[in-house]
């Protein structure tokens, strides 16, 4: 509460053990935090969750222990829970009884948010528009590539409608842009005023802004199914006209999304997807995205890994996705020093069955022996701002013999076979046979 109130929020909070006498106020968020899953006694347990709910105005987030396999050691059975190392009652969940659990008592979809952690949204609105943002690109403004005169003069107007645009991959309803009463003022209607827009920038940028919206309103959609997909009376005014825009109607956009979703379940359309994406490192079982690409990942793919995510939430700390090609699986993998180190070491993972939900995680912090990257550029976008330094290094590793070309057969004999460069030791003792040592992302000789 301290680090809200430092940060400008109003926020109170009421623990029977600490603060016995705060009062229970109303707020937008209330956050039920670790509670439920201590309480011994069931009907208590559900009043609990009620109380909270009727506090919370907008929105309520519940947070419970998840049983994960590998990491939970076996407990002592008491009551519906157990009895932990220290003699506390707990009750663990599995991520599905949580979110069953929760939608039984509030009467409303549980949205999840991280393994453990659900969202419950009092306004369906405001959660169908919370879910829409989750799978929404940022766009860049197109360049302008030629001067005009008119443009120059109303620049002051005309690039508040090329935001708007660019956001929204249409041109917006007066209702949503501000602005509307100037432009129209000044040119007559919105659509002339960006008909200058397209003259100074050119046509192909907008379209494929377009395009990359209608993909990403199919994503939500798709998605959408899990839970119940809103009515067209339930969409934030927003969306529903994004449907008219793109779609047409709103029945023919959710049936487009029921294809994908369809076909999101079919290995050999994932692993054929996997096989012609542009984006991420190809190996013969998997495909390995940094979650900064997931966006630009074809629609199929986008969804099949969004189905993960609509059952787990956000993995935190998880910045490489592993599309596994034919299994049906996800894997969610942290990796801290991504960016600063030029091989960082796996730290954790988890890993999700789609067909079974069974979750598995494994820990790595503790290794002597961790897993490594190689070839960091090939899990990013190439307009990724650390694409090209990382590239950069490949190439060096590459020449100096560290690292085989791809496509060819190793040109030489090594004591430390290629096969053992994946992990720390093989890596480190890579670098020491050829005498190399690496200073940030710049590969250097060795001083010893």
């Amino acid at each position: 509460m301290a680090l809200l109130t430092s940060e400008g929020f109003a926020c109170a909070g009421w623990d029977p053990a600490y603060h016995p006498d705060a009062p229970r106020d109303a707020a937008d968020v209330v956050n039920l935090g670790y509670v439920i899953n201590v309480i011994e006694d069931p009907v208590e347990r559900a009043a609990t969750l009620k109380q909270a709910w009727d506090l919370a105005r907008r929105l309520l987030v519940v947070s419970a222990h998840v049983l994960m396999n590998g990491r939970d050691a076996t407990p002592v059975e008491f009551g519906d829970g157990v009895l932990t190392g220290r003699g506390t009652f707990q009750k663990f969940y599995q991520q599905d009884e949580l979110k069953s659990y929760l939608e039984e008592h509030l009467g409303t979809d549980a949205l999840p948010a991280a393994p453990g952690v659900f969202y419950a949204f009092k306004d369906e609105s405001l959660r169908q528009q919370f879910i829409a943002n989750r799978f929404r690109r940022r766009e860049i403004l197109p360049r302008k590539r030629i001067s005009e005169r008119q443009f120059e003069e109303q620049r002051a107007i005309l690039e508040p409608l090329m935001a708007a645009v660019a956001t929204l991959g249409r041109l917006p309803e007066i209702e949503e842009f501000p602005e509307a009463p100037l432009v129209i003022e000044r040119f007559g209607s919105l659509k002339r005023a960006f008909a200058v827009v397209r003259r100074v920038t050119g046509e192909a940028e907008w379209e494929a802004i377009a395009q990359r919206r209608k993909e990403d309103l199919l994503v939500y959609l798709a998605l959408a199914r899990f839970g119940r997909r809103p009515k067209l009376g339930q969409l934030p005014r927003t969306l529903g006209a994004d449907m008219r825009a793109f779609f047409g109607t709103y029945a023919k956009a959710c049936r487009l999304a029921d294809e994908l979703l369809f076909c999101a379940g079919d290995a050999t359309a994932i692993d054929e997807a996997c096989k012609r994406s542009p984006i991420g490192k190809l190996l013969p079982d998997d495909l390995y995205v940094h979650r900064s690409a997931l966006a630009h990942l074809e629609p199929l793919l986008r969804i099949y890994e969004g189905c993960g995510r609509a059952y787990l939430g956000e993995v935190e700390g998880a910045n490489i996705i592993k599309i596994h090609r034919r299994s049906g699986k996800l894997s969610y993998l942290v990796y801290p020093d991504f960016d600063t180190d030029p091989h960082p070491a796996l730290e954790r993972c988890v890993r999700l069955c789609l067909r079974t939900r069974a979750l598995d995680c494994y820990d790595y912090d503790q290794s002597a022996n961790p897993p490594v990257l190689h070839r960091k550029e090939t899990f990013l976008h190439p307009t990724h701002p650390l694409h090209a330094k990382f590239a950069r290094l490949t190439q060096q590793e590459e020449k100096a013999g560290l690292l085989q070309t791809r496509g060819q057969a190793p040109q030489f004999k090594s004591p430390v076979p290629l096969s053992l460069i994946g992990t720390r030791i093989g890596w480190l003792a890579r670098l020491e046979e050829k005498g190399l040592a690496l200073r940030g992302h710049r590969l250097v000789r060795s001083s010893h």
